[in-house]
């Protein structure tokens, strides 16, 4: 042991060797003073002994090498400190007292300010941190300056108010290590997003006695006013560190323990706590899902009541409160009227019978009070609905927004008694945006009464209803058909589950005519047969595809629609209304997803997807993925769990693939939205412009026959206005793309890219003037606080001052954010405009041609008419020129693929968005009991009716024979077996039966073509059978000589119309040709 030093007043001095030795015992980094001082012993003698004063630590250690410990204490375990003449100072602790001298008054004031300033640091200024310095002399400045009283003892701003150091102090006062993890999240993470909610869940991984000094840190902490901990079970250490934040802390304002695992005895220990508090904020409770004594909840709201700020949220949901609670509790509420001032949210949900019986009175009690309550949530109470809205008539009107009565019910004895008070608060409440009646039997007068209330309410606005689960039935669609689309405030409408079924056919039609309704659930209404429930779809296309259709986002969910579905999903692709959809737990199998694959390369408007439970193997999210390459507008499509766990057993790579591209192409759709104009063309022309064109080119066909028909009569004025009409119909062909391409020349360099260039440049010159300014500002006050380094840094090389001139914005960072960022987005809004404009013009120009061509259709008829019954007055040799056009101008409205007599009254019908046909696989691949598929119009001409035998002999005899174009074309196989008839018996026109050979003789005896043209004929048609045989061959599609007789019909007859010319052909049947040849004719 090495001889100890001496000063010449008689201390210890601190050698070298000591210093080292002490550093070896005690970390370094943390040491702030080393002196020697003299200790009094118990026996009234003093020795020396070398005093470290450590960040939170005072040491005492024997003045020998090596050095070793003998006592010390935490800067928090101190309870007085006196100092006394002759640089005395006295320490009283928990365990003992310790009186000591130093050398100098010096030494004496550096200790006290040390410790007064490491416990100011502690408790961060609270009102509660000891008052421990007294004197019986005049300390110096410096010891004082740092009382934990003291509003300048932390000079500076500490991250989230000083926490890491109160937590380091704690753990060394609890001897636990100091979790560096801790420190760095709350200084790096909650600062850096000036985060005050404290939420336990980020540190549920460490033991239970660090969250318990983690959560007493928060006691003295100035910074955060909440505490989380929801679905963490914490123990009684932790407990307790809660109830004493609790009565320390004068910043803490709101506590979440949500299913925390609390004990039923915490309630009343928590108003004991809060007892001990006068300065507590507290004003929110969430105690939720945590099995708490009644009485103490009571006693625990009483107590909340007498703080400053009152109870402004309360939630006791799942606590297991019973009716006496809620009386305690009413009564608690009752009490004073600092409630009804206060108290915004209160939760008693999910505590079943607690509103059962008579004691809900008290309840209802504080609601017929004039109160300021925002949220009320009183689900799966057994609240008694009907008898409450007598209470929330009278006191919650007012200010009540968010009102869930779910899972409850109606005492059906007395709803026709309360329906008056129940429809007069649906009429009078001013803030409602959220009423939830679900999973309760609703009846239909009550329903009635509530769409009543909601009609006649001018005051609200986006309603969120909720009526699902409540079995409405055929009676509640009724009422919702009739009252509903008189209903204007409701936005969100939740319908599902509630056995609508085939009744969705009516239902569907009034939600359509509803203007502000936005999104729509309708899940779980589709148990029905398959017949039904293709009508029941058809009806929600046309919903969705309707112009006025104001639908934002629509959900199916589990609604088990499987590949009848795709139905709806073809219709997405020229959907331009909806926003988002949920087609979930329909099973509608790899087909459904290539369906939605096909929807997503045409579809601009969709920006969230939901596919799940759906029997999506990896095929499927491939198909999905492939399509989303071209999409670039879906910015949100959750991951179909259920789905991506079966496909991945199977085909783990390619799922695996599939997702990557889909999550891949959702980001980019979210960083850029990038929509060609090209696209938008291609678009239009093949959704919208190809559907009229169609109707327009069969219209121009008939009335260019017409035309050529009355050439002959004359120049009339009607001909020279469909000759007109005829032109700018051929002439509107290129109005959509020549719109585009001429808006499309005028932006290339417009005033929008000018403008934008000059203010690049303006904003350049602005940015760096504004930096200048800000530099010269900055060196100033480098200047002003300190002037001697200024000045020598203004002599090195570059000077200080010269900052200025050395930092600037680039020139191009500017331009970049100007034509790259914000020219794209301006570009992106006008081409939206642009498209819209176009597509108005070129569609209200194809409208009014169209109408145009139908009434010159109509005009040139009644020419042709007229005509007609001249031409029957002449000689018998001119009928059949007219007979010759007559397939071609008997035209029906299902031929030109619209409701003619509706045009020109409903513009919109001929620019309908094409839905996508439904495929021919689902088509083909349904059961017997399946209804077909719903029926196409025919665009071809209708067959003649049936001519008399004796008709035959005034056929043309010139021109080409007739074919069927499609006869090659399969057969799909006949599904009803056609009645036999005895090869024998025929039966006549007026019942009679009549020999099958009756009138052949006279049939076989007429010639309808010379014997010279039969014979060619027949080569004609011997090649075509040679050829179609070839044909089938090809293409394998070879039937049986049974099947293709029997399937084998009349042939149509039709004549062909070729540009704007009027060349037609003479005719004849090829079906009599080749009975004529058989026959040898």
């Amino acid at each position: 042991m090495a001889s100890k030093e001496i000063t010449a007043s008689g201390f210890v001095s601190v050698s070298k060797d000591i210093t080292e030795s002490i550093r070896k015992i005690i970390d370094k980094s943390s040491i702030k003073f080393v002196r020697g001082i003299k200790l009094d012993t118990k026996n009234g003698k003093t020795e020396d002994r070398i005093l470290v004063l450590t960040t939170w630590r005072l040491y005492f250690l024997a003045p020998k090498i090596p050095a070793k410990v003998e006592s010390t204490f935490n800067f928090l375990e101190i309870r007085a400190l006196n100092s006394h003449p002759e640089h005395q100072v006295v320490i009283d602790t928990d365990k003992s007292s310790y009186s000591m001298r130093f050398e100098s008054r010096e030494h004496l004031n550096h200790v006290v300010s040390h410790i007064n300033f490491a416990l100011s640091r502690i408790f961060s200024n609270s009102i509660f941190a000891p008052s421990i310095c007294h004197s019986d002399s005049d300390l110096s400045e410096g010891s004082r300056k740092y009382s934990p009283s003291s509003e300048t003892s932390v000079e500076t701003q500490r991250a989230c108010g000083g926490f890491s150091e109160t937590y380091a102090a704690l753990c060394d006062y609890n001897g636990i290590s100091c979790k560096e993890e801790v420190q760095w999240d709350v200084d790096t993470i909650y600062h850096s997003q000036d985060n005050r909610e404290f939420n336990l869940l980020d540190f549920s991984h460490l033991e239970s006695r660090d969250l318990a000094v983690i959560v007493a840190s928060i006691a003295y902490n100035t910074w955060f006013t909440k505490l989380y901990c929801k679905d963490l079970r914490i123990g009684s250490e932790v407990t307790e560190q809660v109830l004493h934040t609790v009565s320390k802390s004068s910043s803490l304002e709101e506590i979440t323990l949500e299913n925390a695992g609390l004990k039923s005895d915490f309630p009343q220990k928590m108003s004991a706590a809060l007892s001990e508090n006068p300065a507590s904020v507290i004003h929110s409770l969430n105690l939720a899902h945590n099995s708490l004594d009644n009485q103490g909840v009571a006693n625990l709201i009483q107590q909340v009541c007498r703080l400053s700020k009152g109870l402004r949220l309360l939630n006791l949901s799942k606590t297991s409160l019973t009716s006496k609670g809620v009386v305690s509790l009413s009564q608690a509420l009752c009490s004073s009227d600092e409630y009804s001032n206060s108290l915004l949210h209160l939760d008693l949900s999910k505590n079943p019978g607690v509103l059962s019986g008579e004691d809900a009175s008290n309840l209802y009690l504080f609601l017929s009070q004039p109160n300021c309550l925002v949220h009320l949530d009183l689900s799966g109470t057994d609240c008694s609905v009907d008898s409450l809205f007598g209470a929330l008539l009278r006191g919650c009107c007012a200010d009540l927004s968010f009102l869930n009565l779910s899972k409850n019910s109606f005492s059906y004895r007395r709803v026709k008694d309360t329906l008056p008070s129940f429809r007069q608060f649906f009429s009078s409440a001013f803030s409602l945006t959220h009423v939830s009646l679900a999973s309760m039997k609703l009846p239909p007068d009550v329903l009635r009464a509530l769409l009543t209330g909601l009609i006649s309410n001018p005051h609200i606005n986006d309603l969120y209803l909720d009526i699902s689960g409540c079995e409405l039935r055929s009676a509640g669609g009724a009422v919702i058909q009739e009252l509903f689309p008189r209903v204007s405030s409701i936005a969100t409408l939740d319908i599902s589950d509630n056995g609508l079924d085939a009744d969705l056919l009516t239902v569907l039609p009034a939600l359509s005519r509803h203007p502000s309704l936005k999104h729509l659930h309708l899940g779980k209404n589709f148990n029905i047969k398959n017949r039904v429930l293709d009508e029941v779809l058809q009806k929600l296309v046309q919903l969705i595809q309707e112009e006025e259709c104001a639908l934002h986002s629509l959900s199916l969910t589990d609604s088990r629609l499987r590949s009848r579905g795709t139905m709806l999903v073809n219709a997405l692709g020229s959907n331009t209304c909806l926003r988002k959809v949920d087609l979930s737990g329909n099973n509608m199998d790899d087909i459904g997803a290539k369906m939605l694959s096909k929807a997503l390369q045409i579809n601009t408007t969709l920006r969230s997807v939901t596919w799940d439970r759906n029997n999506t193997s990896a095929a499927g999210f491939l198909d999905v993925a492939r399509a989303l390459e071209h999409n670039f507008t879906l910015q949100y499509m959750p991951l179909p769990l259920s789905d991506i766990s079966h496909a991945y057993r199977s085909a783990p790579e390619r799922t695996e693939q599939a997702l990557t591209k889909i999550q891949r192409a959702l980001v980019r759709n979210n960083q850029t939205q990038r929509f060609s104009q090209r696209q938008a063309l291609r678009l239009h022309q093949g959704l919208v412009t190809s559907t009229a064109e169609q109707v327009m080119e069969r219209l121009c066909v008939r009335v260019q026959q017409q035309v050529c028909i009355l050439r002959g009569v004359g120049e009339l004025e009607e001909i020279q206005a469909a000759k007109q009409v005829l032109k700018e119909a051929r002439n509107s062909r290129a109005l959509y793309p020549s719109l585009c391409e001429l808006a499309h020349v005028l932006s290339v360099d417009g005033p929008v890219r000018q403008k934008l260039d000059s203010l690049a440049g303006e904003l350049t010159k602005a940015a760096d003037k504004e930096l200048q300014v800000i530099v010269d500002s900055m060196v100033s006050l480098c200047r002003e606080l300190c002037p001697l380094s200024s000045s020598a840094a203004e002599r090195l090389n570059p000077p200080l001052s010269s900052v200025s001139e050395r930092v600037s914005i680039p020139r191009s960072a500017i331009r970049t954010a100007l034509m790259e960022r914000a020219a794209q987005d301006i570009h992106r809004a006008l081409e939206e405009v642009k498209l819209f404009v176009v597509s108005y013009l070129t569609n209200s120009i194809v409208d009014q041609i169209l109408q145009e061509l139908y009434s010159t259709h109509k005009t040139l008829n009644r020419q042709v008419s007229h005509l007609k019954r001249w031409e029957e007055t002449c000689e018998d040799g001119t009928v059949w020129r007219f007979n010759r056009h007559r397939d071609s101008l008997d035209i029906t409205d299902e031929e030109l693929g619209t409701s003619i007599d509706t045009i020109a009254i409903k513009k919109r019908s001929s620019r309908t968005r094409r839905i996508r046909p439904v495929s021919t696989r689902l088509s083909l691949g349904d059961d017997s009991s399946s209804s077909p598929p719903p029926s196409v119009p025919s665009y071809s001409s209708p067959l003649s009716p049936s001519v008399s035998w004796e008709g035959l002999a005034e056929l043309p005899t010139q021109g080409l024979p007739l074919h069927h174009v499609t006869r090659v074309r399969p057969r799909p196989p006949r599904r009803h077996k056609g009645g036999h008839i005895p090869a024998e018996m025929n039966c006549s026109e007026n019942g009679g039966i009549s020999p099958l050979d009756d009138g052949l003789p006279e049939f076989y005896t007429k010639r309808v073509l010379p014997d010279s043209e039969l014979s060619s004929l027949h080569k004609v048609h011997s090649l075509r059978r040679k050829k179609r045989r070839n044909m089938l061959a090809i293409f394998g599609f070879r039937k049986n000589r049974n099947q293709t007789l029997s399937n084998q019909g009349p042939q149509e007859s039709e004549a062909e119309v070729y540009g704007d010319g009027c060349n037609t052909g003479d005719t004849v049947p090829s079906g009599f040709v080749h009975k004529h040849t058989r026959n040898g004719c």
